[in-house]
């Protein structure tokens, strides 16, 4: 594989938008699988994007734009999928082309609710790629900052080293510095669960709770994180580096954050549909609380915040209840 490899984006909102923007300070061209073609006719005319990061603005020259899956699949070397979890399958199975000796990488913060796999998984379990292909891009890093050019730190990780500095190369400038990383599977369940933790963040705010008691919630919260992960993937890691904490903790407090905003409503008394609709962006949190709680079933966790949020969220129960029981259980 050459210095530069082919590399297709699959996604148009924030956090695709963010990296092919990323990707373009290094590549002289970027393939980018919009799906709708009224939004790749947009881009190409007005050098950005219409719906998300608007500021961000593109050499379109640079750009290959498609609204043909099947297209980008053939053309890139490493696919980055940056698609809702909610929606990744239905996109996936689009994909007519054979591309399991690609290599797949997952910016997708969320479990994949038709199979309560995340996504590294459901790639290698449903698609067959082996998990040596497989890598995950996580933060501590907002969309709205990379469109700002403030600096930010990416974690790449995948079992094969070499194909993590590859990627972080690519991603890598003088606002975005990458550190790579082998643990793809806490990696990736350390992305979905801190969306959980933002909205139980949000939700307290919106309850009147104020500094000192979100600090507590994110003391318990990192050490939540720890138990749940070490339950599913046994390996050793330490929860304070960057692709734990400093994700929980940013995607926490950050007003950029959409799963605190929408947890900020839910305290408000915002139903879930009500709050969905005035947002009209996809809080990953709101499905993998649901998928976590199932998920812990089986595994047994202490997990007081997850089932907390769980069950504000799916069991409809009074947020002003359940979080004077929380503040029980937290030390």
């Amino acid at each position: 594989m050459s210095e530069f490899p082919k590399i297709a984006v699959f996604g148009s909102g924030s956090w695709a938008t963010a990296i092919v923007k990323m990707l373009c300070e290094n590549l002289e061209q970027v393939g980018w699988y919009v799906r709708n073609q009224s939004t790749v006719d947009y881009i190409k005319e007005n050098e950005h994007n219409p719906n998300y990061l608007s500021s961000a603005e593109f050499d379109v020259n640079k750009l290959y734009l498609s609204s043909d899956i099947n297209e980008l699949v053939r053309y890139a070397d490493i696919l980055i999928f940056a698609i809702p979890s909610a929606f990744v399958k239905a996109e996936i199975d689009k994909i007519t082309e054979d591309f399991s000796k690609k290599i797949v990488f997952s910016a997708i913060k969320g479990i994949v609710p038709e199979t309560g796999l995340i996504v590294g998984e459901h790639f290698n379990k449903i698609h067959e790629i082996p998990f040596e292909n497989i890598g995950v891009i996580t933060g501590p890093c907002h969309a709205e900052e990379v469109a700002m050019e403030r600096l930010s730190y990416l974690t790449i990780a995948c079992t094969d080293a070499k194909k993590a500095k590859l990627l972080g190369k690519c991603l890598s400038s003088n606002y975005i510095k990458t550190k790579i990383s082998d643990d793809i599977i806490g990696t990736e369940y350390a992305a979905m669960l801190k969306n959980i933790y933002a909205i139980a963040a949000g939700m307290a705010h919106g309850l009147g709770y104020g500094d000192n008691f979100q600090s507590v919630l994110m003391s318990n919260s990192i050490r939540e994180m720890k138990r749940f992960i070490k339950k599913v993937h046994k390996m050793k890691r330490n929860i304070n580096n960057s692709a734990y904490l400093g994700d929980l903790l940013v995607t926490g407090y950050s007003v950029f954050s959409r799963n605190r905003m929408f947890g900020n409503m839910i305290g408000k008394g915002y139903t879930v549909k009500s709050a969905m609709m005035e947002m009209s962006m996809i809080a990953e949190g709101y499905y993998a609380s649901k998928s976590a709680y199932l998920i812990n079933e089986n595994n047994k966790a202490k997990t007081p915040i997850i089932d907390a949020v769980y069950a504000i969220l799916y069991e409809n129960k009074n947020p002003k209840q359940i979080f004077n029981k929380l503040t029980e259980l937290l030390d």
